[in-house]
């Protein structure tokens, strides 16, 4: 089974991906074989994460194989509240997991600003989702070392960062490498190899880019079966504290 840990709703202003709907996810979702997904909303990452934030509950709401995962910010300006009025609201609106874009709404994650809501998030056992191109490995590792249990999952990781991810991973416990964008020959049964299928998250980041491309890395891998179980929806699931739908 596979549960995609990285999609998105909405339609993207400059990008040709789609209308961004419900329905056109879960057509994808069934040509590619993936049971349910993570997602978050455009708006919450282009606009305004309040805004998006509750638009992305009234979209999931009937809909089980969508998993809410809202965006986070620092509460220094009040625009998502305090972070026990953020995540009281997360969980009452059934979010499973929290994404951050520091480099896209301009502060940094691993300061000060940001350390209560990570403080409450990791409280109420959200994991936390950032792609690579947003942080940098240092604060990665001060996150992951301020907030032992705040799961952390960083995704597109391209083409070249594995030695730098490899530090990281050796040194935490609570460090995850998404498969969206991971793009190294073999890096996958390296990293499975050398951390464990425990550390590794399935995801696409659809419809930014082709879930073909993590579907076929997943399950063309030269991997025994556990392994991809493990990647493929294990993992996560452990994640999100949580059953399949």
């Amino acid at each position: 089974m596979l549960i995609d840990a990285d999609a998105m709703l909405g339609r993207h202003p400059r990008r040709d991906t789609g209308p961004g709907t419900v329905t056109r996810a879960l057509a994808g979702m069934d040509r590619f074989g993936i049971a349910e997904a993570v997602v978050s909303h455009t708006l919450s990452w282009l606009h305004d994460p309040g805004t998006g934030n509750r638009e992305l509950l009234g979209l999931v709401a009937a809909e089980p194989r969508l998993h809410p995962c809202w965006v986070m910010l620092p509460d220094t300006c009040g625009e998502t509240g305090t972070p026990a009025q953020f995540v009281a609201a997360a969980l009452d609106g059934g979010v499973r997991a929290v994404r951050a874009y520091p480099a896209d709404h301009g502060y940094d994650l691993a300061g000060r600003d940001a350390a209560p809501m990570l403080g409450a998030i990791a409280e109420a056992g959200l994991p936390l989702l950032v792609d690579a191109p947003q942080i940098g490995w240092a604060a990665v590792e001060a996150i992951a070392g301020a907030h032992p249990g705040l799961a952390i999952v960083i995704g597109s990781l391209g083409y070249r960062l594995l030695r730098q991810a490899a530090g990281v991973l050796s040194r935490t416990g609570n460090v995850h490498l998404g498969l969206a964008n991971l793009s190294s020959h073999r890096g996958l049964e390296w990293l499975a190899e050398r951390y464990g299928a425990h550390r590794l998250v399935f995801g696409t980041g659809a419809p930014l880019r082709d879930p073909a491309e993590a579907v076929t890395r997943l399950l063309w891998a030269e991997l025994d079966d556990d392994a991809v179980a493990a990647i493929g929806s294990g993992t996560l699931l452990g994640l999100l504290k949580a059953e399949a739908a």
